[in-house]
């Protein structure tokens, strides 16, 4: 099973702790990528015009100015890094020591800074999102896309992958259709369904928690990972088609 999460929008700042070391994160091929990510982002932050780039307003002025000193900032685990919706639902915190292993194996966070990284990779915060364009790197979906590939159909291979990314994010990286679920999060009042995205970010923190939390075993099909979702939600499995993955849906009473 490898669960395919979002960043955060916002991170949690380490307090104290040593720089980043791009020898320290998983998927060593992805480091003349994100040492280009990091110098681009850099020169872009320390511009006048860096909040007109990066899509912020200018009250994240100080978060702009960390991404010009990245190299110096301290770096965590990511799942201390990463907050927000969704990674209040997953509460990594709450979780047991087990629980915590399972969660660093089975999870790969999609960067627009780092590529990917598993949940213990430690990095600092930043700010910086896969829908910004930087000059010296092109659109950051696009960029990510042509060399992202070949690392995670390694690291994936023989796994289900639960793919609970937002659509800006899945633009970096497809998965194989085959062995792929996408999720997807709708609410649903009188008959009529509607997306949700404050609650699809929720319910798929939750969902990344309750299979990493339930006992028996990591869901291996599509079928097995309904049956899970089963247990905790009014779930439908919609079957992969053509190129596109199978899709499940989770829907919640509005």
């Amino acid at each position: 099973m490898l669960i395919l999460l979002p960043p955060s929008e916002g991170k949690s700042a380490a307090a104290q702790g040593v720089p980043v070391s791009l020898d320290n994160l998983h998927f060593p091929e992805l480091n003349p990528a994100r040492e280009r990510v990091l110098r681009a982002l850099r020169d872009v932050s320390a511009t006048p015009d860096a909040h007109e780039v990066l899509g912020v307003g200018a009250s994240l002025g100080a978060e702009i100015l960390r991404n010009t000193a990245l190299d110096t900032e301290p770096a965590a685990p990511a799942h201390n890094i990463y907050t927000g919706v969704l990674y209040d639902a997953l509460d990594y915190n709450g979780m047991t020591p087990a629980q915590r292993r399972k969660a660093r194996e089975h999870i790969v966070v999609v960067s627009a800074l780092w590529g990917a990284v598993r949940f213990g990779d430690p990095i600092p915060a930043y700010r910086l999102a896969m829908s910004v364009t930087l000059p010296g790197a092109g659109r950051l979906g696009s960029f990510w896309k042509n060399v992202l590939d070949a690392p995670l159909r390694a690291h994936s291979e023989g796994s289900l992958i639960i793919d609970c990314r937002s659509s800006t994010y899945a633009s970096a990286w497809t998965p194989p259709a085959e062995r792929t679920v996408a999720v997807n999060v709708f609410a649903e009042r009188d008959g009529k369904r509607t997306v949700v995205s404050h609650f699809a970010k929720h319910t798929r923190g939750a969902l990344a928690r309750h299979l990493l939390t339930r006992r028996g075993k990591a869901p291996s099909t599509p079928d097995q990972l309904l049956s899970a979702a089963s247990e905790a939600w009014r779930s439908e499995l919609e079957p992969a088609s053509g190129k596109k993955p199978a899709r499940l849906n989770l829907v919640l009473d509005a």
